[in-house]
């Protein structure tokens, strides 16, 4: 870590502490970061380094949602929306600018560490929630609508989000020895865990579990479902001695959430049917959804139908869809190929590749609840989940031959 004072690491740090408080801050630390790795386009030695993983997939993804806002019915807003493609540049500028697996490691942690303070701030901000926001326009934003934990976000649904991906990537940084890590890890992953509890998001609880069992797969550790455990208990304990976990489990009783996403999910389906091939456009459902909202759903309107798939079908039809697919069918066959090429002496290498797939798999199960793709924040720290198993793979050797990328590996 001899470049801690470049300006590339100054962004990088710029970009972590975005991603975990602020959603401009992140998109300006985007904006530098997309700006320094195309500035070294001009260097054929740095150009000949470059690799552009998925790219292949991506672009299918693109032009499928650029076809499908051209024939949709409000073409100039549908493209307007399509900007959040431009989110892709989180991953490519990750892949080329983390110098290899240390930083890669260096990234994680560092943004671990972040999360927790986000996650503190958040158990806090719900066991003082005020009946009435607190005056000043810092204290009354943190304190309107705290009955779950969102921190600074906008909902509770974009710190579940965030802390899914973020808890799952770095669960492996915690098995090796003390001495190999630093004590502050186990306790900032317990703390993210508490904060993601208080969220009350079930899908990403869900996703959390489904992730960290498909971790213990892959690392062949029992241990990961028992460090999973541990934080769930203490975080029953602590929703116990606040006196909220009875009134969520009373809440989670209540049918009338689910039934509405069955009304959104069969209004989604609808637009399917009368628009199969490239959907009804990009960002253009909240403007039909009143045409296909069933006459029995409490929603008349919305933005999303709590479900990731749908979404895309109903937005970019089939088309966009076996895109967006063929994205992760290439993020994980690419990851097992480099698991296997690991050997059993780098631990570290294989957590962070397993950490990687783990975490995208939890986005994923969270995902057919919530439309966690359409999130910009939560959609920036996933590429950069991703960017980090690329990253191993380049230190380790030259990509698989069979994956689009351009350029080798300088030596």
């Amino acid at each position: 870590m001899n470049d801690a004072r470049s300006p590339r690491r100054w962004v990088l740090g710029l970009f972590l502490i975005g991603l975990a408080f602020s959603i401009t801050l992140s998109q300006v630390a985007l904006a530098l970061l997309a700006g320094y790795w195309l500035l070294r386009l001009r260097d054929p030695s740095a150009r000949a380094a470059m690799i552009f993983p998925l790219a292949t997939p991506f672009l299918a993804f693109v032009a499928a949602s650029l076809l499908a806002a051209l024939l949709s019915g409000n073409v100039g807003d549908s493209l307007v929306r399509s900007k959040a493609l431009l989110l892709v540049l989180v991953f490519f500028s990750l892949v080329n600018t983390l110098g290899g697996t240390d930083e890669a490691d260096w990234f994680l942690s560092r943004f671990l560490l972040l999360m927790a303070a986000v996650s503190l701030l958040g158990v806090v901000q719900v066991s003082l929630c005020p009946e009435h926001p607190w005056s000043g326009p810092i204290l009354a934003r943190w304190s309107r609508k705290c009955f779950r934990a969102r921190g600074f976000y906008s909902i509770y649904m974009t710190l579940a989000g965030v802390l899914t991906l973020t808890i799952l990537a770095c669960l492996p940084r915690l098995f090796p020895r003390p001495a190999e890590r630093g004590w502050w890890l186990p306790v900032a992953w317990v703390i993210s865990g508490l904060g993601l509890v208080v969220t009350y998001t079930r899908g990403a609880w869900l996703g959390v579990v489904v992730g960290a069992a498909s971790l213990s797969l892959f690392l062949r550790r029992l241990s990961v479902l028992a460090a999973i455990g541990a934080v769930l208990l203490l975080a029953l304990l602590l929703l116990l001695a606040t006196g909220t976990l009875g009134d969520r489990v009373r809440s989670l009783q209540d049918p009338t959430t689910l039934r509405e996403r069955f009304y959104m999910w069969q209004s989604g389906l609808a637009m399917v049917r009368e628009h199969p091939l490239t959907g009804v456009g990009v960002g253009q459902l909240r403007a039909v959804y009143p045409r296909y909202a069933l006459g029995e759903a409490y929603k008349k309107t919305t933005s999303h139908v709590h479900n990731t798939p749908l979404q895309i079908l109903a937005e970019r039809g089939l088309l966009g869809l076996a895109a967006w697919l063929s994205i992760w069918v290439a993020f994980f066959v690419r990851g097992a190929r480099l698991l296997r090429r690991i050997g059993p002496d780098q631990q570290r290498e294989r957590g962070l590749v397993a950490g990687s797939l783990a975490a995208i798999i939890g986005f994923l199960v969270s995902g057919l609840f919530e439309y966690n793709f359409g999130d910009s924040e939560v959609l920036m720290v996933a590429y950069a989940v991703m960017a980090v198993l690329f990253v191993v793979e380049r230190s380790l050797g030259a990509p698989h031959p069979a994956s689009p990328h351009w350029g080798e590996e300088k030596r």
